[in-house]
């Protein structure tokens, strides 16, 4: 199974966009999973047309989109648990913090910092698929790719142009 996993879209804003790659990629997942901060539910609809889509919301979403969706959730894919949250709180103890949040999870994904994180805590990778419209501090604009076999996870972090 592939998952293509991103966050803080914050679409429509400015001359912000999906790049094409970026938009290549979520339409061959086989699940989009989407970290929060998406901005307006028209986007969140755009990217459901792409494939199965599941999301939370983040702090810079429209009301309408706090009221539609979950602030966390654990969706079942491919034979692994994922947890997904969009704040993850502060940098210090933040794996243990959100290993003790979603407990049994296999992997779990975060936003709002747009810096993309791939990491393994024990039997338990935390991923922040950065963004692929706005790096802020990261060095690139990113998003994630998982590829699940029986409940086994290997995450592969992109670069988008």
């Amino acid at each position: 199974m592939r998952v293509a996993v991103i966050s803080d879209t914050h679409l429509p804003r400015g001359n912000r966009a999906l790049s094409p790659e970026c938009l290549e990629r979520l339409a061959v997942a086989d699940l989009i999973l989407h970290g929060g901060d998406v901005t307006e539910a028209a986007v969140l609809e755009t990217l459901g047309e792409l494939g199965p889509l599941h999301a939370v919301y983040g702090n810079m979403d429209s009301a309408e989109l706090r009221d539609s969706l979950p602030k966390e959730q654990v969706i079942e894919a491919g034979g692994a648990r994922i947890g997904m949250v969009h704040i993850p709180g502060p940098l210090a103890g933040r794996a243990a913090r959100l290993i003790a949040r979603f407990p049994g999870c296999d992997a779990i994904v975060y936003g709002h910092t747009h810096v993309p994180e791939v990491a393994r805590e024990g039997d338990v990778w935390i991923l922040n698929p950065g963004s692929p419209t706005d790096k802020r501090k990261a060095p690139t604009r990113t998003m994630l790719e998982l590829t699940i076999t029986r409940g086994a996870i290997k995450p592969k972090l992109i670069d988008l142009p």
